[in-house]
């Protein structure tokens, strides 16, 4: 019985009423026999219900004291705050149009690029703004400054860059019109997409998060690029990620990757989905990168070996995941000064997109290419080569990896990169992380921070670059 029947008794019979209102019972009884009502009611009700689901979850993280990282505090930031969203920051105005102009001027002739990069105050990011800034390119940063990981670290790679004399925008890639603002004042030559959600683990906690910026996201960029005239050639990163619970070893472009075994992986993959389409149809020059393990100085925080540094260092204990029957984990790492080197050769062998003003004029080239140093290493290796390089002995900690989409290796085979790239990775792990640990030192002593306060998330990731 609905709460409509509560006021007409079970037996009509019964019910005394004066004569003018037996019209009133017979439309009464008409409108409880109708499924409109009903409908209603529970619509309202749905809709109450979610309106105070609404006002009573977290939204965002500034319940958490700032810089709270404690793995504890994961369950709370379903929201990442960003710069745009915590302050009154805008863009816009006649000195910021010139300072974006400034930073995109070129100063290598005849063959410099104008790039726009993405996540450009990120790990990967930063370096190759620099690089690119290094050699007379023109570089417009954008970023958003979200809280995944400590923003100040973020800042102080913005700094960087402002040093170096490039000007990085604050603003998110899903903001249609500040990237038309952006293709209006210059006419890029290149974009290299690099903002993303990184990290298998923090999927789990925040899903929206990673559709929002590596599907949604992408869209939002290829729209921009097929929209301007000239179309710009685009270079983004992809992840080795994609190869999910591929076997077939090393990992070459040719084998499948319709088994992603995280949700990271999923977006990644249905990015290189999307690249085919708007490369088909607008005529779009795309190249996806396959990224495997990148480390090195500026690192991202929710990294093993960021994470794994910091804890040895604290004479806390870290963990070290082993799959079924003891087997060995292990990843391809790759040091940031080889990624930098494979994302530049792949600006600079991008052919011109063959669409204008959105329409698409003939083929376009379609390009992806793993990244890697093809020499897969055992994490409890990593470990060993962190000891040395800290003279600290790390109290380990070995369990079984969760479910939680990470995989057991990773292992690239770059033959493609390296005839159609010219990539040759040069830098072992023994020296990466020599030159991250000096770096790692370096930047936490100096910036007068206690180590035990900085570097970690709580949302390791040892799998994704």
């Amino acid at each position: 019985m609905s709460h409509m029947d509560a006021g007409v008794p079970s037996t009509p019979g019964k019910f005394k009423s004066e004569k003018p209102h037996h019209h009133h019972q017979r439309l009464l009884l008409r409108w409880q026999h109708s499924p409109l009502p009903k409908f209603l009611f529970w619509s309202l009700f749905a809709g109450a219900v979610l309106f105070s689901l609404f006002l009573i979850s977290p939204r965002s993280s500034s319940s958490s004291p700032a810089g709270h990282t404690h793995s504890s505090s994961v369950t709370e930031r379903r929201f990442l705050r960003t710069s745009s969203s915590s302050s009154s920051a805008t863009w816009g105005g006649r000195e910021w149009e010139k300072r974006v102009r400034s930073s995109a001027r070129v100063r290598r002739h005849p063959f410099g690029l104008t790039v726009l990069v993405t996540g450009a105050a990120g790990f990967v990011g930063t370096h190759v703004s620099n690089a690119l800034h290094r050699r007379g390119d023109g570089v417009v940063g954008l970023d958003n400054f979200n809280d995944y990981y400590d923003p100040s670290l973020k800042r102080a790679r913005q700094a960087l860059l402002s040093h170096s004399g490039v000007f990085l925008v604050e603003g998110d890639i899903n903001d249609g019109p500040l990237l038309r603002k952006l293709f209006d004042i210059v006419a890029f030559t290149h974009v290299l997409h690099l903002a993303a959600q990184a990290g298998v683990r923090y999927a789990m906690v925040n899903p929206g998060s990673y559709v929002h910026s590596n599907v949604a996201g992408l869209v939002s960029i290829l729209e921009a690029a097929r929209s301007a005239n000239p179309q710009p050639a685009i270079v983004w990163a992809s992840s080795s990620s994609v190869y999910g619970l591929n076997t077939q070893v090393p990992f070459s472009e040719s084998h499948r990757t319709d088994r992603p075994a995280s949700l990271y992986a999923a977006t990644k993959k249905a990015g290189e989905e999307i690249a085919h389409v708007y490369n088909h149809i607008y005529g779009l020059s795309i190249t996806g990168l396959r990224f495997f393990t990148v480390y090195g100085p500026w690192g991202r925080p929710d990294m093993a070996y960021f994470f794994f540094t910091r804890d040895i260092l604290a004479g806390k204990p870290i963990t070290i995941f082993e799959g079924p029957d003891h087997a060995t984990v292990a990843r391809d790492f790759t040091f940031i000064d080889d990624i930098v080197q494979g994302c530049i050769a792949s600006l600079d062998t991008a052919q011109k997109s063959t669409g204008s003003g959105g329409t698409k004029k003939g083929p376009a080239q379609l390009r992806v290419f793993n990244l890697g140093n093809t020499s897969p290493v055992p994490v409890v290796e990593l470990v060993s080569i962190l000891e040395r390089h800290l003279k600290v002995k790390a109290k380990k900690k070995v369990v079984k990896m969760p479910r939680n989409g990470d995989v057991l290796f990773t292992h690239a085979n770059i033959s493609l990169a390296k005839k159609e790239l010219g990539y040759r990775p040069t830098t072992n792990l023994n020296t990466g992380l020599k030159r991250f640990v000096k770096w790692y030192l370096d930047y936490y002593s100096s910036s007068g921070s206690h180590l035990a306060k900085k570097g970690r998330s709580g949302h390791g990731s040892s799998s994704s670059s």
